[in-house]
């Protein structure tokens, strides 16, 4: 169940020529792809590009229709391979996944389809994960272009750009025999705008009927002596062609007057912080006209050295705007001019940033240290001079409250977590490793379990190092989506193998919950186009695990617990794996909250559990917050005077899941949890017995205040 249906949506994708189409930029990509005739597309979900995958499977019965292929690949690994069908027939294939750990996973078919080259043309489009928005490692996509010889599109940020983008990508791909990336950034996902569409096209050639005439050609084949000939033909064949294609297509674009003394050359992606920039400093208007030239690269792989030198000739000052390191175009620009025995003076990370996001206010200060040494006279007289101190800051901790990542409320990883820092309590402090996915948050505050991650489904391979067969045995968690990735093999299938005698806890929420909710094969519920419910268990089995433990409600902290506890202490040798099961708590509310809130509008009778703390039993010692971190548990203060400390105290944020109650209870905490089942639209004798309770309590209250010593206040 992903976190977002696209159904209303994909019904625009049926737009023809003569419509305009409004939307966001994912929804664009895919009606760029549609009238552009591609023939497969598939992929692996993660920030920023998951919702692509969404929109493709809720779309997929007018791929059907179109005669399109679609395929929810397994990995990135599996996307990239995919793309062996455009090597020998002329159709179109496009994928995606994030970037640049889907690119890493890809690697091994991407380096093979770059060295044979296509016929058709290939489209990779990579979800750039950079800056202050990213959720992974600060790394970039540019290298595995320079490195493969792929060409690199990074179109300006607006729905026309992005989708001219699309077709470019196909036709460049086609006319240089060369896979292209397109990069698109976290905003160019997320940008909403409009522009023109034209009809969907049905591919010339289907998969399906490529599949009657079987093609191949051994040329094509990356094994010696041709893999020697597909390096000197990139060289030799590959990149010019590529270079008069953008060159004679105008792919890269130029902006601002002819002729000036200045100019500045920004990734496509970087187009709108640097027209912002320079219309805050009086020198671009709303339309983006501006009074310094611009030389835009929707391609920035490979840098067209011809166009580049004409942008540059006559200029004192040249300023690359690009973003991340290492500065890959820069060095490349820089050769351009040294060869060219130019004069031009080249800058870039000199004065803008070698790291780190280039937001508004770097963009402005980079800019403004460029005209000042090149066109002073181009600076309004409000910018502050070079050794005026820069404005103060603000410190928005005092009014802002910090929000530390952390498990949503109710989420079923939390009571997980909770065992096993009872059992760390008992046994002493364990070598943990995590992997990618929600359960990371473990290794913050309050848990701190668990310091490293190497890779998706790669937790239990990372601690192979300590399975030595020390004192303690090491312990590790992978998720279900990163199970079926990559652990299967690469770690569980390495500690059969290998004979480890350490622990792995797969955590098995029923979908790949981290990317957005997509289905895995272990999912629990019936997808009508996908294969679902396959057993973890079954699969452990399957390989060779014989100490596999299944636990189908993670809730229960007493039961995960003991058996964290058993693999930990047990004489058995071997891989040691626990399969811990109950469903993201996300998930389960948006498909029960719709359902719930329409029977109580209905009146049916429902109810639903809330969890609460007596003030009067609650200690405030707060031991319950340190083993549960709950969003939904905070403190309270009393009015009591002989309570000084506040007491824990459970907001309406609750989901019901009852997972403070069970550590409370693990942990021999305070009996102060109670639940309480409120009840929507209650039937007679309910309602009866409600009465009939509060009359009674209330006289019971009364007889108690009756009963109270009091002391009545002296007049001074």
């Amino acid at each position: 169940m992903a976190e977002r249906s696209f159904k209303r949506e994909v019904e625009h994708l049926r737009m023809g020529a003569g419509e305009s189409f409004t939307g966001e930029g994912i929804l664009a990509i895919t009606k760029a792809l549609l009238e552009n005739g591609v023939g497969y597309v598939g992929g692996y979900q993660g920030a920023p590009i998951s919702h692509l995958m969404d929109v493709l499977a809720d779309a997929e019965g007018l791929l059907g229709e179109l005669g399109v292929r679609f395929e929810a690949n397994a990995s990135e690994a599996a996307a990239a391979a995919m793309l062996a069908a455009s090597v020998h027939y002329p159709i179109r294939g496009a994928v995606t996944f994030k970037g640049s750990v889907g690119v890493n996973v890809a690697s091994d078919a991407l380096a093979n389809l770059a060295s044979s080259g296509v016929n058709g043309g290939a489209l990779i489009i990579v979800g750039e994960d950079y800056g202050e928005g990213s959720s992974i490692m600060q790394e970039r996509s540019h290298a595995f272009a320079m490195k493969s010889q792929f060409w690199l599109l990074d179109p300006r940020p607006n729905l026309p750009s992005i989708v001219k983008a699309v077709g470019d990508g196909f036709e460049l791909s086609e006319a240089s025999n060369t896979p292209v990336m397109l990069m698109v950034r976290i905003r160019s996902c997320h940008v909403t705008g409009s522009f023109d569409c034209r009809d969907n096209q049905r591919p010339p050639l289907t998969v399906r009927e490529a599949l009657s005439n079987p093609q191949r050609d051994f040329s094509r084949v990356v094994l010696p002596p041709m893999s020697y000939r597909h390096e000197q033909d990139k060289i030799d064949n590959r990149w010019p062609a590529a270079e008069k294609f953008i060159r004679d297509k105008g792919l890269n674009e130029v902006f601002g007057p002819d002729t000036a003394r200045i100019g500045i050359v920004c990734q496509g992606g970087m187009y709108n912080g640097v027209i912002r920039a320079l219309q805050r400093l009086g020198l671009a208007d709303i339309h983006g006209d501006s009074e310094v030239p611009i030389y835009c690269l929707n391609v920035t792989y490979p840098l067209v050295q011809g166009e580049f030198e004409a942008f540059a000739d006559g200029k004192d000052g040249v300023l690359v705007v690009e973003e991340g390191q290492p500065e890959f175009i820069e060095q490349g620009l820089s050769t351009v001019l040294l060869r060219a025995g130019s004069k031009v003076r080249l800058h870039g990370k000199d004065m803008l940033p070698m790291a780190g996001e280039y937001t508004g206010q770097v963009m402005l200060d980079g800019i403004t240290a460029f005209l000042r040494e090149h066109a002073p006279g181009l600076l309004p007289g409000q910018v502050r001079a070079p050794n005026e101190p820069a404005p103060e800051i603000p410190d928005l901790s005092q009014t802002v409250p910090i929000r530390p990542p952390g498990f949503c409320t109710g989420c079923p990883e939390r009571p997980i977590f909770a065992a096993m820092k009872l059992v760390e309590e008992e046994l002493g402090t364990h070598q943990i490793t995590g992997d990618i996915g929600c359960h990371l948050f473990a290794s913050l505050p309050p848990f701190e379990i668990g310091g490293s991650t190497m890779g998706y489904g790669l937790g239990p391979a990372s601690n192979a190092a300590f399975d030595g067969g020390g004192e303690r045995r090491a312990i590790s968690f992978l998720g279900d989506g990163g199970f079926w990735h990559n652990g299967l093999s690469s770690s569980i299938g390495n500690m059969v193998f290998n004979q480890s005698d350490s622990v792995a806890v797969i955590v098995d929420n029923y979908y790949s919950a981290a990317t957005g909710g997509q289905d895995v094969l272990s999912s629990r519920a019936a997808n009508p186009t996908k294969t679902t419910q396959q057993p973890i268990a079954a699969a452990l089995r399957g390989v060779g695990v014989k100490w596999v433990r299944q636990i189908d409600h993670t809730y229960d902290v007493g039961k995960m617990r003991d058996t964290i506890r058993e693999a930990l202490t047990t004489e058995v040798t071997g891989p040691k794996v626990i399969v811990a099961s109950s469903e993201c708590m996300l998930n389960r509310q948006r498909r029960e909250k719709p359902l719930r809130n329409a029977a109580i509008k209905g009146g049916s009778r429902v109810e639903v559990p809330r969890f609460g703390v007596d003030a009067d039993i609650c200690t405030g010692d707060h031991a319950c917050i340190r083993l549960s971190g709950c969003p939904s548990l905070s403190l309270k203060r009393l009015d009591d005077p002989l309570r000084d400390d506040p007491i824990a105290h459970i907001d309406q944020s609750c989901v019901g899941c009852g997972n403070c109650g069970e550590v409370a209870d693990a942990a021999v905490l305070c009996p102060s949890f109670y639940r309480a089942d409120v009840v929507h639209n209650p039937k007679g004798v309910e309602r009866w017995w409600q009465a009939l309770s509060a009359r009674f309590i209330g006289w019971l209250q009364a007889r108690r205040a009756a009963r109270r010593l009091e002391f009545p206040e002296v007049a001074q």
